[in-house]
């Protein structure tokens, strides 16, 4: 359900004055020289016709195959890579060949297209979402299981109880928030949005209220521990985003 809401993204269109690129690939010679001629306008070689290398490399510039760069060196294959190494041009630490390593596959696999390397690497963050909320569980009942370290008759447990049900809530609100989104792309409307605000604020008080309740703290304990609860899942969340980020993109 949660991947229903999110349109994978389709390979991206391209027109130049109004002809798709495999319209242009069929085209003779004669009107592909008329048709460039718009183009390929300079200041000192006016209305000259592109060759077909020039208008490959014209259009790959236009929508994005440039690749992806990782370091200074734009190297086209592993073959050129190594051998560069083995003559001593370069230097590379291991961390920095397998960075390289793993550049030179990605554009080989997209054919240098950047764009398709952003959609397939965004696809790849979205798919690990979910991963990363079940790991951040057992992180969350840990932070509680420190905030609550006097109360002895809590155990790891109980804590991992309360973070369980603490996601399910969570989950039926974010579906219902996603629901209403997407119902807003259609409608449009301002009441949808404050709604969707409404419900995004009653998450933080949600989590208030099941602390004091399940705790049965005080108010002023319970609310300065909420704060640094969120401040400590934050930190932890910042954490394993950027974890699953440096593995999204060894993934695609």
């Amino acid at each position: 359900m949660f991947f229903s809401f999110f349109n994978k993204a389709s390979e991206p269109s391209f027109d130049i004055n109004g002809k798709s690129l495999d319209q242009v690939a069929k085209m003779d010679s004669a009107t592909f020289a008329d048709f460039t001629r718009n183009i390929n306008r300079e200041d000192d070689k006016p209305d000259l016709p592109m060759t077909r290398e020039g208008f490959k490399a014209y259009t790959d510039s236009m929508i994005g195959k440039t690749g992806i760069h990782l370091g200074r060196g734009n190297y086209k294959s592993k073959a050129e890579y190594d051998s560069l190494i083995a003559a001593g041009t370069i230097k590379h630490y291991w961390w920095q060949k397998m960075l390289t390593y793993k550049q030179i596959e990605i554009n080989e696999k997209y054919n240098n297209n950047s764009s398709r390397i952003l959609e397939a690497f965004k696809e790849s963050i979205i798919h690990s979402l979910p991963q990363m909320l079940f790991i951040s569980l057992p992180l969350l009942a840990l932070l509680l299981k420190l905030l609550y370290v006097r109360r002895k008759q809590f155990y790891y447990v109980n804590h991992a109880i309360f973070s369980i049900q603490l996601y399910i809530f969570i989950f039926i609100a974010l579906l219902i928030t996603l629901g209403l989104g997407s119902l807003n792309t259609q409608l449009h409307w301002g009441l949808i949005t404050f709604i969707r605000g409404l419900i995004y604020a009653g998450l933080f008080f949600y989590l208030y209220k099941a602390m004091r309740n399940f705790y049965q703290q005080g108010r002023g304990k319970t609310i300065l521990k909420f704060i640094l609860l969120n401040l400590m899942f934050t930190i932890v969340m910042i954490f394993l985003f950027t974890v699953f980020v440096f593995f999204s993109f060894y993934k695609i």
